[in-house]
């Protein structure tokens, strides 16, 4: 398993499973409609781009929806690498 990471560092092309959610963080009303918009544990996302001149917002696919996601919110979702992308972040890392 890779170590957990905030979604907002993921790198573009990088996908990753949904291990938690601060909802605490949230207003109960944001916290229902990032639910319906399908962020849930267990959930595979990818960052796809991000905004220019600080990269707000990122654009972020979601099951089969793409999300603008503001990085406020993206600081209180908690991502794991899938495997496949674990490893090929690593083998990078190891041709550098």
């Amino acid at each position: 398993m890779s170590h957990p990471r905030l979604i907002e560092r993921l790198s573009p092309g990088q996908v990753a499973v949904i291990t938690a959610i601060d909802r605490g963080g949230l207003d109960p009303s944001t916290a229902q409609r990032l639910h319906e918009l399908g962020f849930d544990e267990g959930v595979d996302v990818e960052l796809l781009h991000r905004a220019p001149f600080g990269g707000d917002p990122m654009a972020v696919r979601v099951g089969n929806m793409v999300v603008a996601l503001r990085c406020s919110m993206a600081r209180l979702i908690e991502v794991e690498l899938i495997a496949s992308a674990a490893a090929a972040e690593c083998q990078a890392a190891a041709a550098e």
